[in-house]
């Protein structure tokens, strides 16, 4: 029964993952104007980064209900069970109370549950979770720098490149918590370094519509998503330093973040329309996304599909990480990419490159050895272990 429990798991995260990125790509691709011109130089597309921003905080900020829900529920039942504390017969039955809580898939979320077993750090609670905000608005660069990238490249290509927070997060953690990492791991991020390369050159130089200057509008769209994973790897880590400090449910710290991040977007949007977006059209022209989103069926359904498959995503996600591990999660996330990119040649967005299949591989194989998926290569100073990090997982 836990086999079973395991795979919906697995292809829950596996599905919501993919729709997401490809319900994105939909919008992006999704005429507003000008639909029935022949030159197709002069329609235009929905390009509306910040609302797609807003969308995925939307669907995080879900995940604070579900949080609540479990804590309301939790509470109803030991209210109901007085008292009384069943013992446990057997220790290593997932199902007992005394069981290792970590690998249980129906461990109770609740806000005594603790991070690690025993542990006797803090709780994050009143203004302390404010702390949250800061990876927030990494999250919330990081994302909207994304989204715009993603109109200039290929979902494919999109979420290869976004492999690269690896080499990013194995950096920074070296610097701010204190990490050493072994010779292979260093050898690693140079791989993942090679493989991103590759796979952003593939975008630039196998283009088929050369009429709209697409190595100049590429180039930017490379260069914005992996701008955008220095900001995603700098939320891991903050996020990182947080919850060493302080004993909080990965599904709250999600649910918080949702939430900080629709009071930034909310405020931040206005700001942004009346600084750059009166009257121009463009990404921070309030009105004209509000019209587009809710003027056009597809994409207005894209949008809700977004939030869902982004609350759903992070809630596969975190019960794969507890019931398997991390790494199986960090796999589980390669097999998406696979995933979005088989689908985007089945529906003809974009063209088979030999070149991204070798970036590709090369930027799989330096992240599976950064996260031991892979054994090392055989030098003795590589394969020396390093206690400290052993638990560092990075995923794509």
């Amino acid at each position: 029964m836990k086999g079973i429990f395991i795979l919906v798991l697995v292809l829950g995260m596996l599905f919501t993952g993919t729709i997401n990125t490809i319900l994105n790509k939909l919008q992006d691709m999704t005429c507003v104007e000008n639909c029935e011109d022949p030159d197709a130089s002069h329609r235009e597309y929905f390009e509306q980064p910040l609302w797609q921003t807003l969308n995925m905080f939307v669907g995080e900020a879900l995940c604070l209900l579900v949080y609540y829900v479990g804590v309301y529920l939790e509470s109803r039942r030991s209210s109901s069970s007085g008292d009384y504390q069943p013992v446990a017969v057997h220790p290593e039955d997932p199902t007992s109370v005394q069981a290792d809580t970590a690998t249980s898939p129906n461990r109770s979320i609740t806000e005594s549950t603790p991070l690690i077993a025993g542990s006797s750090i803090p709780p994050l609670t009143g203004t302390k979770n404010l702390l949250l905000w800061l990876p927030t608005l990494c999250d919330m660069t990081a994302t909207t720098l994304m989204n715009v990238g993603l109109i200039h490249v290929s979902a494919s290509i999109y979420q290869m490149l976004r492999g690269s927070v690896v080499l990013f997060t194995g950096t920074l953690s070296v610097y701010f918590l204190g990490r050493k990492h072994p010779l292979y791991r260093w050898f690693a991020l140079i791989m993942v370094f090679v493989g991103v390369g590759v796979v952003g050159l593939s975008s630039i130089i196998e283009q088929p519509d050369p009429n709209k200057g697409p190595v100049k509008s590429s180039f930017t769209g490379v260069l914005l998503v992996v701008l955008a994973q220095t900001f995603t790897a700098l939320q891991f880590v903050i996020e990182e330093k947080i919850m060493g400090r302080y004993e909080l449910p990965a599904i709250k710290a999600v649910g918080l973040e949702g939430v900080f991040g629709l009071i930034s977007v909310g405020l931040g949007m206005p700001v942004l329309y009346y600084a750059f977006g009166v009257g121009t059209g463009n990404f921070f022209d309030l009105p004209v996304g509000f019209h587009q989103l809710f003027s056009h069926a597809q994409i207005l359904y894209a949008g809700i599909g977004i939030i869902f498959s982004i609350a759903f995503f992070n809630w596969f996600g975190l019960s794969v990480t507890r019931s398997i591990s991390a790494t199986s999660r960090s796999t589980i996330d390669t097999c998406r990419t696979l995933f979005i990119w088989m689908i985007s040649l089945g529906l003809g967005w974009e063209n088979f490159r030999w070149l991204q299949v070798v970036g590709f591989v090369v930027l799989i194989y330096g992240t599976f050895l950064f996260n031991d998926v892979v054994s090392p290569p055989p030098l003795n100073a590589c394969r020396r272990p390093v206690v400290e990090d052993a638990d560092e997982i990075v995923e794509p």
